[in-house]
């Protein structure tokens, strides 16, 4: 084998913990690691290896994707399948492995995203020979569309998991409410909803308005994206904009959006980090899980050293009830929620 994983990957003391996922049999690790930024072909694929490597071995077994992550579309896949095949395929049974459509993703009406069961189910198989993938673990709805009819969308994923491309459905960036349709149609079709994947951090906190209490109420898991607001929520941007950061890259996060204004809560929110011994992005990543409905947060590593310093929030995740009322005076809306538009349909 080329890669050994560390046998001590689940009981060693910085291994990663685990929580179940709503009300399923399904455990994932409190953080999991995303690949949307760093996998494509614009970063060495020495440098994903490293990172996917370490992430193995401290326990994370999640691996989240979609069919259009890269740059571009579809080399994050591809790049993963590589990977796949040369370090962790004796370890499939201990990985979950998912991926998602909803974006444009190949020319013509039929590759522009959206909810239709020809895009849906044609992306999957696309993206299972991406990946070199017999399934994946889950496969999620990217976004609402509203020129679809949901029970076709629903009936796409139904589809997926009763063929064996996909052992679970999720969504992501559904409304409390289309989510509350969502899992009516698919518990009528057989397949119950696992999971819902929405934007949260201490700059967008939209899920608690209503979405959280509707996935407590109906037992639905959740794994927020961005809990790091797209990087606003690390040390990066404290004192301006760095070269090759993604706002200096233009790469979700708009330079217009790091204000004095919002700035100014980031640089508080990083003095009470430094109070609990903790950097920035370690408290944000504590706090998205200090809610037992939230079973995951998905963060993004250009670096072992990053990956090592966001699973570094487990040390300490627990806050007090004076920590988050000061917390509260400065996690405010900071107008990043990319994805708004498809949670308010």
């Amino acid at each position: 084998m080329s890669y050994p994983a560390a046998p001590d990957r689940y009981d060693s003391p910085t291994s990663v913990p685990f929580r179940r996922c709503g009300r399923s049999g399904l455990d994932l690790p409190a953080i999991s690691l995303g690949l949307w930024h760093n996998f494509g072909d614009d970063m060495p694929l020495d440098t994903q290896r490293a990172i996917l490597r370490r992430a193995f071995d401290r326990g994370v077994t999640h691996f989240d994707l979609a069919n259009n992550y890269g740059p571009p579309y579809g080399s994050a896949e591809r790049n993963f399948g590589t990977l796949f095949a040369q370090d962790f395929r004796p370890y499939r049974d201990e990985l979950v492995l998912s991926t998602k459509a909803g974006y444009d993703m190949w020319p013509g009406p039929y590759g522009q995203g959206g909810g239709s069961r020809k895009y849906l189910l044609a992306s999957l198989d696309q993206s299972l020979d991406r990946m070199g993938v017999e399934y994946v673990d889950i496969f999620y709805s990217h976004r609402y569309d509203p020129t679809t009819p949901l029970e076709e969308t629903m009936g796409a994923l139904d589809t997926a998991v009763r063929s064996g491309r996909a052992l679970y459905a999720g969504i992501s960036s559904y409304s409390a409410e289309r989510t509350r349709e969502a899992t009516a149609i698919l518990k009528e079709l057989g397949t119950p909803l696992l999971i819902h994947q929405p934007s949260y951090s201490m700059l967008n906190r939209w899920i608690e308005e209503d979405l959280l209490d509707v996935l407590g109420d109906i037992g639905v898991g959740c794994i927020a994206f961005s809990p790091l607001a797209q990087g606003m929520l690390t040390s990066k941007y404290l004192d301006g904009v760095p070269a090759g950061s993604r706002a200096a890259q233009g790469k979700s996060l708009s330079p217009d959006l790091l204000t004095e204004k919002s700035l100014a809560h980031v640089r508080a929110l990083d003095a009470m980090a430094k109070d609990r011994g903790q950097t920035l992005a370690q408290m944000a990543l504590a706090w998205a899980l200090r809610d037992p409905r939230v079973t995951s947060v998905l963060i993004g590593a250009s670096s072992v050293a990053q990956l090592d310093d966001s699973l570094g929030a487990l040390e300490n995740p627990t806050f007090d009830d004076a920590e988050l009322a000061r917390i509260d005076e400065h996690a405010v809306d900071a107008g990043i929620n990319l994805w708004a538009a498809s949670a308010e349909r």
